[in-house]
């Protein structure tokens, strides 16, 4: 994970009413230890980089999983990460995951570039699909779907995985979008190293959906901030870039919302 960005590029986005406390406060982090805890959650999982340590993702159809595209990429060398060293571990929790899979194509959108100096431009482009080498068709996890970003002041939340709580995913189910500008969000969700790719989701009548995935942490006159990536829902957006490009590698695929969740069901955010 980028760990921080130029304070300028900060500073355009971040006013003093923006760092301001919001009207609903920022939850603390639930970590999900129990199946009770994590359920409507195990779509979320922790993606192991064979040696090279791990990210945090999310099932957006049964056998893709969407995270950070500098995840896919050696953090010493900057070479590519294998498909073949890669496994998304879906619900892992205290030794065990709910399902285990290996990975079949991996791919970064075409217009991210690793390495050099870190940029906000850069995190516009943070986006990167995993096709499974199986599909995963379990009751207990079924994928998220996907929308459009958020508006500067709405409430989001954030299940990640990181170096500290490497062993089961925790959830902050509220936190804010701060600013915005094409193809990021400045979030005041708490996140860490690991917590790169994790979904950032919004929620319609308390349905969770992904609309944003972790890019980075940084600094701004001391608080510590968030940046996500925006998935976008138009054709040139994104995630529809990686769709198709994934669409052109593997035939046949699934597409989002295939088995994915409704109205009338999924992860839902719940008001103590």
């Amino acid at each position: 994970m980028f760990r921080h960005l130029l304070p300028v590029a900060l500073a355009l986005l971040l006013t003093p009413a923006a760092l301001a406390q919001q009207a609903t406060p920022d939850k603390g982090l639930t970590r999900l230890d129990t199946a009770d805890q994590a359920r409507g959650w195990d779509a979320v999982g922790r993606i192991d980089l064979g040696r090279r340590g791990f990210c945090t993702g999310a099932l957006i159809a049964p056998d893709l999983v969407l995270t950070a595209a500098h995840c896919l990429f050696d953090k010493e060398t900057g070479a590519r990460i294998e498909p073949g060293q890669i496994r998304f571990l879906a619900g892992w929790r205290n030794g065990r995951a709910a399902a285990y899979r290996g990975v079949r194509h991996a791919i970064a959108h075409p217009e991210f570039v690793y390495g050099g100096q870190e940029a906000l431009g850069r995190v516009a482009f943070d986006l990167a699909l995993i096709e499974l080498d199986q599909p995963i068709r379990l009751p207990s996890i079924v994928p998220f779907a996907t929308d459009d970003r958020p508006a500067k002041g709405d409430e989001v939340g954030v299940v990640s995985y990181a170096q500290d709580r490497a062993e089961a995913p925790s959830l902050q189910q509220v936190c804010h979008v701060l600013a915005r500008q094409p193809g990021v969000l400045v979030l005041s969700c708490n996140v860490d190293f690991g917590s790169s790719g994790a979904p950032i989701f919004a929620f319609r009548d308390g349905v969770a959906r992904v609309v944003s995935v972790v890019s980075a942490k940084a600094d701004y006159d001391g608080r510590k901030v968030a940046l996500g990536t925006t998935l976008g829902t138009d054709p040139g957006a994104p995630l529809a870039t990686l769709l198709a490009e994934m669409q052109a590698l593997s035939q046949p695929f699934h597409r989002p919302g295939e088995g994915g969740r409704d109205a009338a069901g999924g992860a839902k955010f719940l008001r103590p």
